[in-house]
Parts: C-alpha cells; sequence; structure tokens
C-alpha cells in the first residue's frame, strides 16, 4: 500500500504557474491534430513510474480550475463548429471516472478483460453539460477522481503486475498502464479547452 497524500488544493489558495508563463502555452501554433481514438499507444517506458503517474492523476483538479479560472464564463458553453464547449469536455472528464473506476476494479479482481468504454460517448452527448452549473461538475469530478486516486493507491507495487486485455486497443494493458492512459486523456481535454480558449479569444 502506498501513503500517499492528495494534493488537490484548491485554485482560489494556490495558482501554481504565472500568467505570463501560462501565455506560452496559447500559442497559435499550438493545436491538436490527431483524434483521441485514433492515438497509438507503448506502454514499455512505464517501469518503474507509477509514483510520477499518480502525480499527475492527482494533479488533474488543480490544473483544470487554474485554467478556468482565466476565461471568462461567457466562453465557457461556447460550442465551436458544433463541437463540445469546455464545459463539455469538463462534464465529460467527469463522464469518465466511473469507467476508470471500473477498469481498476477489474484488474484488482483478475478480470481478463477491462470493461468496455461507450465508444459513441452518449453519455456526454445527451448529459446536457452545459446547463449545468460548473462548479457543480467540478466538485462531482473532485469526488470522483479521489475514488479512482484512493484504488490506485492501495494497488502499489502491483500496478506493475496487475494485467487485462484493452477491449478497444485489442492489448494487453498493466494497471500501471491504464494510469497513464487516464492521464493522456486527461491532458487530451486540458488541450482542447485551451484550444477553444484561444480560438474564441482570437
Amino acid at each position: 500500500m502506498i501513503n500517499w497524500v492528495s494534493k488537490q488544493t484548491p485554485i482560489s489558495m494556490f495558482h501554481p504557474f504565472p500568467a505570463a508563463m501560462c501565455s506560452l502555452h496559447s500559442a497559435s501554433d499550438m493545436e491538436q491534430t490527431i483524434l483521441w481514438f485514433d492515438r497509438k499507444f507503448s506502454f514499455d517506458h512505464l517501469k518503474g513510474t507509477f509514483p510520477s503517474i499518480y502525480e499527475r492523476l492527482d494533479g488533474l483538479l488543480l490544473r483544470l480550475e487554474h485554467k478556468l479560472a482565466s476565461i471568462p464564463p461567457a466562453q465557457l458553453e461556447v460550442k465551436p463548429d458544433g463541437k463540445w464547449s469546455i464545459q463539455e469536455h469538463v462534464g465529460h472528464l467527469l463522464d469518465l471516472e466511473d469507467l476508470w473506476i471500473a477498469r481498476v476494479k477489474d484488474f484488482q479482481k483478475g478480470k481478463p478483460e477491462l470493461t468496455h468504454a461507450d465508444l459513441e460517448n452518449r453519455k456526454t452527448h445527451e448529459a446536457d453539460h452545459n446547463h449545468k452549473p460548473l462548479q457543480e461538475l467540478i466538485s462531482s469530478l473532485k469526488i470522483k477522481r479521489g475514488e479512482l486516486l484512493a484504488l490506485c493507491a492501495t494497488t502499489g507495487n502491483a500496478a506493475e503486475t496487475l494485467t487485462s486485455l484493452h477491449p478497444r486497443l485489442r492489448q494487453p494493458m498493466r494497471l500501471i498502464d491504464l494510469a497513464y492512459f487516464v492521464a493522456e486523456h486527461d491532458d487530451h481535454h486540458l488541450a482542447a479547452i485551451t484550444e477553444i480558449h484561444r480560438r474564441l479569444k482570437a
């Protein structure tokens, strides 16, 4: 068991990056050009890195709240080109937490294949996140991410030995690989939020 302490500090208490540094992350030439489902993953480089990946998972709320603090409320619900709004990206992060939690439990139960995802993201499309209070989404995400972190912490070093089959990628995955996968998914949507904000400022 790993005795890690969650660092989900409220953004009102701690801003880790000066505003001048944050502006570097809004450069016009920084744009994601690959869809999430087109990503390919290799996990060979992860040996011995579970604590670092755990820190990335633990830092989601801090980074998200810091990012949202600089975005005018009027921009949160704008759907550029009919795609998800900033608030819907936040809601999607919340929607996926139950899947991540279920998959960690799959590892712990020794299931041969991980819980399947809804590849059409119907939960997010049908949730109407734009008409929910943003703080409600954030608060729910904090609770769910806390559950995920607690499960990962109890797994400890077994994260590098517990294996199961990822149903979409059709490749074996360890729990440490799943944690990395989730952290990459977090970053994918944080980057999408940054891109929308940049476009709306232009």
